[in-house]
């Protein structure tokens, strides 16, 4: 390390960077995690200062000293998996969490203006880029691998699951709110022969989907989910959402359940899927909040359940979480195949981002830190009771 300290102004910096280096080893080793180890986890570091940046910012130190190349690692995924089963998270970078935290809180990082943001710098990215790394329905969620053995069969077995919870019957009408490229509504369209109607914020999405749905009876339409059926005109037998609440935020769950309920059928069926967190108030990365889902926050179970119970009977909750695993890998390993002929539009840089974002969100899956959630509700609790489909 002496090699890499020419830049050092003083004395004082040379001690402080020397404590913080034994220091985020010993908290590394916690974890069985070496710096400059051998093996596929452990963590092998260019600059010299790395460690201050981490144990001052936490996730968004770690995060940004690696897209900045400070550091490196062969599998990022197993390391971050092995940091939070240490839970090291919680006794480094607590003031930037709490920040953020505090921040969502009293502001509301979701507003109507707002929403569009993820949209833009999100989801607009580009579509060869997701094309490249989604499976052929462009599912951009959690897939069901029960039985599956690839990613492609992994969505698809997911998507029949919701169809077969929500009771899907032809004819019917089914809403999607934050539908993406209309997996679930292609798929409910072609298989189960229902009418359906998507919303997204993003041009792009609703642009791609509209080209693949061709005859099918499957609309999009480009709106936030406030501004959609504002006085509940128009009622649909199922209602779907895949993959959006997470970008709802505390101070809007009670207009999205409202939003749901008046959009829904006396007699319907809600289907919601989601990430969650363990607790409550510890739903905001900042560094994915900063460069992957601007204004993101991921729910609890206790937000869930309360949120919900004015507008809803709870039919079945279902915890998959240890799939998203899975996805995430699926989806790297098909980035890092893509790569050569993403590398001259997107750039070093940004593979570097991404890469970190997918491998360090499967960690989080892995050490059980996230979860992915299925509810389905129902506005009074459905006529005879309610029995998840055995899939």
């Amino acid at each position: 390390m002496a090699s890499e300290l020419t830049w050092v102004k003083s004395e004082t910096d040379l001690l402080r960077i020397d404590d913080d280096w034994r220091r985020a080893c010993d908290l590394l080793a916690m974890a069985d995690v070496r710096v400059g180890g051998g093996r596929p986890w452990d963590m092998r570091v260019h600059h010299p200062a790395t460690f201050d940046r981490i144990l001052a910012q936490g996730s968004l130190g770690l995060g940004e000293s690696y897209l900045d190349g400070w550091w490196d690692c062969d599998q990022v995924d197993e390391m971050i998996t092995r940091i939070l089963r240490a839970r090291l998270d919680e006794q480094v970078g607590r003031a930037g969490w709490l920040w953020a935290s505090l921040k969502a809180r009293l502001t509301n990082l979701q507003s109507p203006h707002r929403a569009w943001q993820v949209g833009e710098l999100h989801y607009d990215l580009g579509n060869d880029l997701y094309e490249a790394m989604l499976d052929p329905s462009m599912a951009y969620s959690c897939g069901y691998w029960p039985v599956a053995q690839s990613l492609a069969q992994a969505q698809e077995a997911k998507l029949d699951l919701i169809c077969q919870k929500l009771q899907l019957k032809a004819g019917m009408t089914l809403l999607d709110i934050g539908c993406g490229w209309g997996s679930l509504m292609l798929f409910a369209a072609r298989h189960y022969r229902v009418q359906c109607v998507g919303l997204t914020i993003s041009k792009e999405q609703a642009r791609w989907g509209a080209q693949k749905a061709g005859d099918l009876p499957v609309r999009f339409e480009l709106a936030d989910y406030r501004q959609f059926n504002p006085y509940g005109e128009q009622r649909f037998d199922r209602v779907a959402s895949i993959g959006m609440f997470e970008h709802v935020g505390h101070k809007n769950y009670r207009t999205y359940f409202d939003m749901a309920r008046r959009s829904l059928r006396d007699d319907g069926l809600f289907l919601l899927h989601t990430i969650g967190k363990n607790r409550a108030g510890a739903g905001i990365d900042p560094w994915i909040e900063k460069y992957i889902f601007p204004n993101g926050a991921l729910p609890s179970a206790s937000d869930m359940a309360f949120y919900c119970e004015e507008q809803f009977v709870m039919e079945d909750w279902h915890n998959f979480g240890e799939d998203y695993d899975k996805t995430l890998m699926a989806w790297h390993a098909r980035f890092e195949a893509a790569w050569p002929s993403l590398k001259e539009r997107y750039g070093e840089r940004f593979y570097r981002m991404w890469r970190y974002y997918l491998l360090s969100c499967a960690g989080t899956f892995r050490a059980r830190d996230n979860q992915l959630w299925q509810l389905v509700l129902s506005p009074g609790g459905q006529a005879g009771g309610y029995r998840r489909p055995l899939i």
